[in-house]
């Protein structure tokens, strides 16, 4: 990889002057070891956001163990690994950061999926010393490509690459092409843009916080550092734009607030697409009455519009049957007037339910998904139940190429059709990762199974 590509990929997707003034929240992810733990340490001790006594807490043997400032659970300090998704604060003079430490192991992928669905960016970390690095024609390691895929699938704006551990290679230069080429290939077969390619050494801080390496130009790269990299990235971008969808997580049925609410019920959740204000006609789902938004109430019960995104209290002009699990949505618009007079345009509804949806679905228990079987799907806050109608096919990690498969492994990636007992408001995810996400549950253990994402 030239120069110049990596300076231009280390300025793709780099946010307005306006979206750093608000916290980027952003995941380490990759194969297990290769240094995501000690990477969010480094972040965290070269910009001073670790008490002295902390870190004094994580010495062995009169060295800092940088990977226990993150992993708390003591199966995670017994083992060497991390388990659960670790979340950490620390900001600089430009930015604040809340960084997820998620797991490399496979078992735990459906944690990494949880973290990858909210983060607004991805440092996916490759091991050099893990890989032929003298090859030219290397091969990347499956977990790397997994999660990079499903970074990809979860739609995490921006996508970058640290390739780790270049300290102990016997050729940094070298090590980072090669990688960096096969990294370009297989991102470019899979269809994922790549914001940046970063050469870094977590463990002695080369080119993480500071530049740390005593040659400018360290392995051919004379991009920004990590943390430089990471300060002008762009927030996940809100789906204002997009018509009103609210799932009501919780009604207030008598409101101890009537000067705010009227003494009418609110309706409390997050909005997950368009804004909210009064005068807003909505429908309710699934019983199709409708309404108007009397008053729009802030997490604090002060009177304001709410976006997408954040967290709301409604209250309808009128006494409506409204229940956790319901959406409000943007009432229908009239449909275009038909040639004969006497034919009544039936209204278009904005957010069309459907009892059957094509999806992608990362799976994640330990039972494989069969044609068949039947699982709880949780849509926002609505609980109904789902049948696996088809396995289309399968995604090959190693490939890419769709396979014919009677059933999803653990952590396998298909195209699956689905049909619910009652219709759902969805929208494919690519418009809304709201109203285009589903999680299925296993009716009789109650595990989470798979994270879907409707096509």
């Amino acid at each position: 990889m030239t120069e110049t590509t990596l300076t231009a990929n280390a300025a793709t997707q780099v946010g307005n002057p306006t979206d750093t003034q608000t916290a980027l929240k952003f995941i380490t992810c990759g194969s297990v070891d290769d240094g995501k733990s000690t990477l969010i340490g480094r972040l965290l001790v070269d910009s001073k956001a670790v008490l002295q006594d902390h870190l004094a807490g994580v010495q062995r043997q009169g060295e800092t163990d940088l990977a226990l400032l993150t992993d708390g659970l003591s199966a995670e300090r017994e083992q060497g690994i991390t388990i659960d998704v670790a979340y950490r604060y620390f900001n600089t003079e430009d930015r604040k950061f809340i960084i997820g430490d998620a797991p490399g192991h496979e078992q735990y992928t459906r944690n990494m999926v949880t973290a990858a669905s909210s983060a607004d960016a991805a440092v996916v970390l490759v091991d050099a010393t893990k890989l032929d690095w003298q090859n030219p024609a290397l091969e990347l390691l499956v977990q790397t490509r997994r999660h990079s895929l499903l970074c990809n699938l979860l739609r995490v704006p921006s996508i970058v690459f640290a390739v780790n551990k270049l300290d102990a290679v016997a050729d940094a230069a070298l090590a980072f092409t090669h990688i960096s080429d096969a990294l370009e290939r297989f991102t470019t077969a899979a269809g994922i843009t790549v914001t940046a390619i970063v050469p870094i050494s977590a463990l002695k801080g080369w080119n993480v916080v500071d530049f740390g390496h005593e040659n400018a130009g360290w392995c051919g790269y004379n991009g920004p550092t990590l943390l430089q990299l990471l300060e002008k990235l762009p927030v996940t971008q809100s789906d204002a734009g997009l018509p009103f969808a609210f799932p009501v997580q919780w009604v207030e049925k008598f409101s101890s607030s009537a000067d705010t609410s009227q003494g009418r019920r609110v309706f409390w959740g997050r909005v997950a697409t368009g804004r909210v204000q009064p005068g807003t006609p909505v429908q309710i789902f699934p019983s199709g009455q409708l309404a108007t938004v009397a008053q729009v109430l802030d997490h604090a019960r002060r009177p304001k519009d709410i976006a997408a995104g954040h967290s709301a209290g409604i209250v309808l002009d009128r006494e409506v049957d409204v229940s956790r699990g319901d959406w409000l949505l943007a009432a229908p618009e009239a449909a275009a007037t038909s040639d004969d007079d006497f034919d009544t345009p039936a209204p278009v509804a904005v957010w069309p339910a459907s009892r059957e949806l094509s999806t992608t679905i990362a799976w994640m228990d330990d039972e494989p998904l069969i044609a068949g079987r039947v699982y709880w799907a949780l849509h926002g806050h609505r609980w109904v139940k789902a049948k696996v109608k088809r396995i289309v096919h399968r995604l090959s990690i190693n490939t890419l190429e769709e396979v014919d498969a009677p059933q999803l492994e653990p952590n396998a990636i298909g195209h699956v059709e689905l049909v619910f007992q009652e219709p759902l408001p969805a929208t494919s995810y690519a418009r809304s990762r709201v109203l285009g996400a589903l999680i299925l549950v296993d009716t009789a253990s109650h595990k989470t199974s798979g994270a879907v994402l409707v096509n």
